[in-house]
């Protein structure tokens, strides 16, 4: 599989680990730092090559964005994001006006069995 390539159910695993490692850490934030998402992808044991899926997901889109644009590398932080909730939400339906909101603003996708270790109220 190439690199910053993972598959659907992985993603979820991931993204899910990540999540839950970043809430103990640095408590509910609606986006976080990309060097707090690197710490926590890394003390979940997960390799550098995939941190990418985390860093569309957990971070601003500015901060993706200037992340990958100092490490020469060209994202598509909107392609990126599309993919992942698409895998996330196993088929439901989301807006693409929205794909710039945090992870805790998405009302219409249900991502509560991916998170249930956290409490979304």
């Amino acid at each position: 599989m190439p690199a910053c390539q993972i598959k659907p159910q992985d993603k979820k695993a991931f993204i899910g680990s990540v999540g839950k490692q970043l809430v103990k850490s640095h408590g509910k934030k609606k986006y976080y730092r990309t060097d707090e998402v690197k710490k926590a992808a890394e003390s979940c044991g997960y390799a550098v090559d995939i941190h990418c899926w985390a860093y569309c997901f957990y971070t601003s889109p500015s901060d993706f964005e200037a992340l990958h644009a100092a490490a020469g590398e060209v994202c598509d932080y909107v392609a990126m994001k599309t993919e992942l909730l698409t895998d996330l939400a196993d088929g439901s339906s989301f807006s693409l006006l929205d794909i710039d909101l945090s992870w805790l603003e998405w009302p219409d996708i249900d991502l509560s069995s991916l998170f249930d270790w956290f409490d979304l109220s």
